[in-house]
C-alpha cells in the first residue's frame, strides 16, 4: 500500500483490533470518540464516524466504515467527515468499505447496527447530549418504514402527513400513539411497536401509555377521539400519491477513470482497472469510487471532491448513496456490475499495509503486539439429526424408484441417482423428514429429471413438512454423510460382494465423529496421497494402505470401510514405504502421487439475503447482522454457508415463488459463484417455514414460539406494551407416532369424563354426596396442597373432584399421556402443580422442571471444575446441560473462552455453540 501514515488522525490509534463499534463525532474539524452509552444518538445537526470491527471465522476482521451526515450538518463538517474517513481507513491498512450516509436515507447496513431504530434528534454540538425531560415531549409525528431493518423520519405533525398506507407514531406529552395504515403490513406494524417501546424507555422512562389506532376499524371511542383531536378533529386522509418505479429509466453503469481532477470515461472491465489509480462507477441512483492499492492517501482524497461536483454536475439527489472501495476487497454489490470478475486477485489481508500501521503505532507507543489479527475459528460440525429414526433408500431404475435392500444400504453408484427418506423425532417430540436426491457424476439427464419428480411426489405425500436436499457426487454434506456411518461411492462397472477379477482402490477418510466417507478411485499408484488412507482389493489379497501423514481417524476410518464393503475378509495393513511388490504391481508401477493433502477453503460466515424471482430475473437483497425476526413469512430467503445453501420458504411466499423455488436457488448459486466463487454443484437445503431442523436454526437465536405466529405475536406484543394480560393460546400437546393412533378413543373418553364430572358436581359447585364418599374412601387419590401455599375453597373442589374422577374411571397418573388437559385443570390434580397468588386473582404455574434442565435464566447456585462439566466427564453434576458454560467461574469463563460472559451471549447464537462445542461444552 503506497498510502502515507503520517497524516493519519491520533484519534484512530489502535482502534480495530477487537469486535464491536466505535463512534466519533465530528467537533472543531477533529473526529471525538463517543462513549458507548451514546451509540446510536445522532444529531441532525452534527457528522458522525462509525466503523463496524466483525471477526472472522479466517481469523482476519473486516472493516465498514460510515460517515453520518445530519440532515443540518455544515458542508465544512461533512467535509471533515469524509477526509477522516479515508485517515481511518489508512489506520486499518487501507481495507475498509467506506460508505457515505445522509439522515432520512441510511443504508440497510447502517441502520441493522442500531436496533431497534435510530431517532435523530433535533440540534447539533452546542445542545449537547442532554436527555429530553420527562413530562416536556413537544408533539413529534414519525413515519415508521422497513420490514426487517427500520427508518424512521420525523414528518410535519399536521393531518396531511397521514395515508392509508404507512404506519405513524405519534409521541405527546403523556401518550404514544401509534397509527396503522389501512393497508400497511403486519411486518411494519410490529417493527413500529418495537419504535413506540423505545421511545417510551427513552423520552418517558417507561412511563406512559400506548395507544394503537388501527386505520378503517372502530376502536376504543375514547383512543381514537383523543388521538382525532389532537389532529383538529377527524376527517378523511387523502391517498398516498403512486410514485413511478424509475428504475427502467436509470442510466447505464458507466466507469470512469480520474486523470488529474477530470473524468473520462473508459471499458466496463475488471481488467482496465489499474493499481495506481482511482476509478468512479456511476450507477446512476448510487456511485461506486475505486482505489487502486498503490494509490497515495492524497488522490483518495481527492476522488472524494471530484464526485461530490459530479453529483453537482449531474444534478443528483444530496443523498444519493456513496461507497468507497479498495482493490482487493470489493463488495459483491460492486462486482455485479461487471461481466467478469476473477476472484483469485481477492486480498484476504494487508501485510504490507499491516506492517504501516504497526510501525504508526509504535511511533505513538501503543502495544501493537498481535494488531490487526483474530484467531482462526475452526469449522464446526452443525447439529445433526437423531441417529434413531428410519432411514429408507430407493435407487431409480427406468424412471421408477426400487427400494434398496438393508444390506446395500449406504453403497451408491456414480451412474445412478438415488432418493433417502430419514424419518427421525426432533425437538419438541415432532416427528421430521429429511428428504434427500443424491445424483452420481454420471447420471443421465433422463434419471435427473425422473429424480425431481419423484422428490415432488414425496414431499407432497409429507404435506411439504420434509426438508428437501439436493446433493451432487462428491459435495455431500455432513447432514447426509451421518446417516450412514460409512458411505460408499463406487463405479457403476464395480460390483462390490461377488466375485470378479477387477482392482479394487477406495480412499476411505473420516468426516466426522464415528462418520467414514469411502470413495472408488482409479487403481493407480496417482491417485495415492501420504495424507490419506486406502483399500486396495487384488486378485487375492485386501490391503489398508496407509500413509505417513494420515491421521489416526482415517487410520480407522480405513478399517471401518473393509468391514463394510469386504465383509468377512480381513484387510492387511500396510505402511507407506513398506508396500510388497503385489501391492506396487496391482496398480501398474509404483509412480510419483502427491505427498500433500488438497488445500481446503477456509470458513466463511453465513450470510442471509432475500430473494425474488420476476420474469426470470432474479432480485437479491442482503439482510445484515440477520436474526430469526428477518425469516418473514411472505419471503423466500436464502442462508448462504458457501459450501451449502439453505433456502428457505415463508408460508405466506407467492404460489408462483413456491413452485419455482428450487429454481431461485439454482439462479443464486449461478450469481454466487460468479461473484464469491461459490461452486455450482453446491447442496441445497430446501426447509419450509415451521419445519425448521436443528442444523438450519442453529444459525440463529431460536425461539420456537415466534414460528408460525405472526399475526397473534403482533396481537400479544400490542398487549404487552399496553400492559394487559397478554392473550393466551390453547396449548396442546404434541402427539408421538404411537400415540395418536388412540387419539380418537381418547378423546371420547375425555368427552365421557366432563360429563361424569359434571353429573357429580352441585349447582354451587361442590362435589356430590356419591363423588365426596368416593374422595373419603380414597383419601389417597386426592392431591396433596403445595406447602406454601393453601389453594383456594374452589380450587380444592375441583381438585376433589378430578381425584374423584380420576377413581371413577379407573384412570391411572400417567404424566406421559398423551391426552391434553387444560391447564386450570391440572392446576388442581397434578403433583407438580402450584399456585400462585397475585393480587385479588390466582394464576396456576408449573414447578416442572423443562427438558432442558430449567428455565435459560435460572439463577446459578454452584459453579463447577471444567473436567466435569465437558461432555467427557465420568462424573457430571446434575445441571442444565444447554447451558454448561453457565456453571463455570467467572476465571475459568474467561480463560476457556478468552472473553467475559457479557461478550460471549453478546455474539450470534450459532457462534456461541461453536465456541462450547470446541471446549467439549455443548
Amino acid at each position: 500500500m503506497a498510502v502515507s501514515m503520517k497524516n493519519v488522525d491520533v484519534a484512530f490509534q489502535g482502534v480495530g483490533q477487537k469486535p464491536g463499534i466505535d463512534i466519533w463525532r465530528i467537533e472543531n474539524f477533529k473526529p471525538v470518540p463517543l462513549l458507548k452509552e451514546f451509540h446510536g444518538k445522532f444529531y441532525s445537526g452534527d457528522s458522525y464516524i462509525v466503523l463496524k470491527t466483525t471477526a472472522l471465522k479466517t481469523g482476519g476482521f473486516h472493516y465498514d466504515i460510515h460517515f453520518w451526515l445530519g440532515k443540518d450538518t455544515s458542508q465544512d463538517e461533512a467535509g471533515t467527515a469524509a477526509i477522516k474517513t479515508v485517515e481511518l481507513d489508512a489506520a486499518l491498512g487501507g481495507r475498509a468499505v467506506q460508505y457515505r450516509e445522509t439522515q432520512e436515507h441510511e443504508t440497510e447496513l447502517f441502520l441493522s447496527y442500531f436496533k431497534p431504530c435510530i431517532v435523530p434528534m433535533e440540534g447539533g454540538i452546542a445542545s449537547g447530549f442532554k436527555k429530553v425531560e420527562v413530562g416536556k415531549v413537544e408533539p413529534r409525528l414519525f413515519i415508521v418504514k422497513g420490514r426487517r431493518t427500520v427508518r424512521v423520519t420525523q414528518v410535519p405533525f399536521a393531518r396531511s402527513s397521514l395515508n392509508h398506507d404507512d404506519v405513524f407514531v405519534l409521541d405527546t406529552e403523556s401518550t404514544i400513539f401509534q397509527f396503522n395504515g389501512e393497508n400497511s403490513s403486519i411486518q411494519e406494524r410490529g417493527k413500529a411497536l418495537e419504535v413506540v417501546q423505545y421511545i417510551k424507555d427513552t423520552d418517558h422512562d417507561g412511563k406512559c401509555e400506548i395507544v394503537i389506532i388501527d386505520d378503517g376499524t372502530l376502536g376504543t371511542e375514547a383512543d381514537t377521539g383523543q388521538f382525532w383531536v389532537l389532529f383538529g378533529g377527524f376527517a378523511p386522509l387523502s391517498k398516498k400519491p403512486v410514485v413511478a418505479d424509475d428504475a427502467s429509466g436509470l442510466p447505464k453503469p458507466k466507469l470512469l477513470c480520474i486523470i488529474e481532477r477530470s473524468l473520462k470515461e473508459v471499458e466496463m472491465s475488471k481488467d482496465v482497472l489499474d493499481s495506481s489509480k482511482c476509478y468512479v462507477l456511476d450507477c446512476g441512483n448510487e456511485i461506486y469510487t475505486w482505489a487502486g492499492r498503490n494509490t497515495s492517501l492524497d488522490a483518495r482524497k481527492a476522488a472524494i471532491s471530484i464526485v461530490e461536483d459530479l453529483i453537482t454536475n449531474l444534478n443528483r439527489p444530496k443523498h444519493i448513496q456513496i461507497t468507497r472501495i479498495i482493490e482487493g476487497f470489493e463488495t459483491l454489490e460492486f462486482r455485479s456490475y461487471f461481466v467478469k470478475w476473477p476472484l483469485n486477485g481477492q486480498h484476504t489481508v494487508s501485510e504490507e499495509g499491516r506492517g504501516k500501521v504497526a510501525a504508526l503505532l509504535k511511533q505513538q507507543g501503543v502495544n501493537t503486539k498481535g494488531i490487526l489479527k483474530g484467531s482462526p475459528v475452526k469449522e464446526e460440525l452443525p447439529p445433526l439429526p437423531s441417529l434413531n429414526g428410519k432411514l429408507e433408500v430407493w435407487r431409480l431404475v427406468g424412471g421408477v424408484k426400487k427400494e434398496i435392500d438393508a444390506g446395500d444400504v449406504g453403497r451408491f453408484y456414480d451412474h445412478s441417482c438415488y432418493i433417502v427418506l430419514y424419518t427421525y423425532q426432533g425437538e419438541e417430540r415432532k416427528e421430521e423428514y429429511l428428504l434427500c436426491n443424491w445424483i452420481g457424476r454420471h447420471t443421465s439427464v433422463e434419471d435427473k429429471a425422473s429424480g425431481l419428480r419423484v422428490m415432488n411426489e414425496m414431499s407432497a405425500a409429507l404435506k411439504g413438512r420434509a426438508v428437501q436436499a439436493y446433493i451432487a457426487q462428491g459435495k455431500e454434506p455432513i447432514q447426509f454423510l451421518a446417516l450412514f456411518k460409512c458411505m460408499c461411492i463406487l463405479k457403476e462397472h464395480v460390483c462390490p460382494g461377488h466375485k470378479d477379477h477387477s482392482i479394487l482402490l477406495v480412499r476411505a477418510r473420516c468426516v466426522g465423529p464415528q462418520i467414514v466417507l469411502a470413495v472408488q478411485l482409479e487403481p493407480v499408484s496417482a491417485s495415492l496421497n501420504s495424507s490419506d488412507c486406502f483399500l486396495l482389493q487384488t486378485n487375492s489379497k485386501l490391503y489398508a494402505w496407509t500413509g505417513n501423514l494420515s491421521t489416526v481417524e482415517n487410520q480407522k476410518a480405513v478399517l471401518r470401510a473393509a468391514e463394510v464393503l469386504k465383509p468377512g475378509v480381513v484387510a492387511r495393513p500396510v505402511k507407506e514405504g513398506l508396500e510388497p511388490p503385489l501391492f506396487w504391481s496391482s496398480l501398474g508401477s509404483k509412480r510419483k502421487y502427491a505427498s500433500h493433502p488438497k488445500p481446503k477453503e477456509g470458513p466463511k460466515d453465513p450470510r442471509l439475503f432475500a430473494c425474488s424471482l420476476s420474469r426470470e430475473n432474479l432480485k437479491v437483497t442482503e439482510v445484515h447482522n440477520f436474526t430469526q425476526d428477518d425469516l418473514l413469512s411472505d419471503d423466500i430467503m436464502i442462508l448462504d454457508c458457501h459450501n451449502v445453501i439453505y433456502e428457505w420458504v415463508g408460508q405466506h411466499a407467492s404460489t408462483e415463488e413456491k413452485e419455482l423455488n428450487l429454481d431461485i436457488a439454482k439462479k443464486y448459486i449461478e450469481r454466487a459463484a460468479r461473484l464469491d466463487g461459490i461452486l455450482q454443484d453446491v447442496p441445497i437445503f430446501m426447509i419450509t417455514e415451521g419445519n425448521e431442523p436443528m442444523f438450519f436454526t442453529t444459525f440463529f437465536s431460536w425461539d420456537s414460539s415466534k414460528v408460525n405466529v405472526h399475526g397473534d405475536s403482533y396481537t400479544k406484543r400490542v398487549a404487552g406494551i399496553q400492559g394487559r394480560p397478554v392473550p393466551q393460546e390453547k396449548v396442546q400437546r404434541r402427539l408421538t407416532p404411537s400415540a395418536s393412533a388412540g387419539t380418537k378413543s381418547e378423546s371420547t373418553q375425555r368427552a365421557a369424563a366432563m360429563a361424569a364430572l359434571s353429573s357429580q358436581l352441585t349447582s354451587e359447585g361442590k362435589l356430590s354426596k356419591v363423588a365426596q364418599t368416593l374422595v373419603n374412601q380414597n383419601p389417597s387419590s386426592a392431591p396433596a396442597s403445595p406447602r406454601f401455599h393453601r389453594p383456594s375453597t374452589a380450587n380444592s373442589q375441583r381438585a376433589a373432584a378430578m381425584a374423584a374422577l380420576s377413581f371413577m374411571l379407573g384412570t391411572k397418573k400417567a404424566p406421559g399421556s398423551a391426552v391434553s388437559v387444560d391447564a386450570d385443570w391440572v392446576a388442581g390434580s397434578s403433583p407438580f402443580a402450584k399456585v400462585e397468588a397475585t393480587g385479588d386473582t390466582e394464576s396456576v404455574t408449573s414447578s416442572k422442571t423443562s427438558e432442558d434442565g430449567g428455565d435459560g435464566g435460572e439463577e446459578i447456585a454452584e459453579f463447577y471444575s471444567y473436567d466435569r462439566l465437558k461432555s467427557s466427564s465420568t462424573n457430571p453434576p446434575k445441571i442444565n446441560i444447554k447451558r454448561k458454560e453457565a456453571y463455570l467461574s467467572p476465571e475459568d469463563f474467561e480463560k476457556l473462552f478468552g472473553m467475559s460472559r457479557t461478550q460471549f451471549y453478546e455474539m450470534p447464537k450459532w457462534k456461541q455453540d461453536q465456541r462450547k462445542r470446541n471446549l467439549l461444552l455443548f
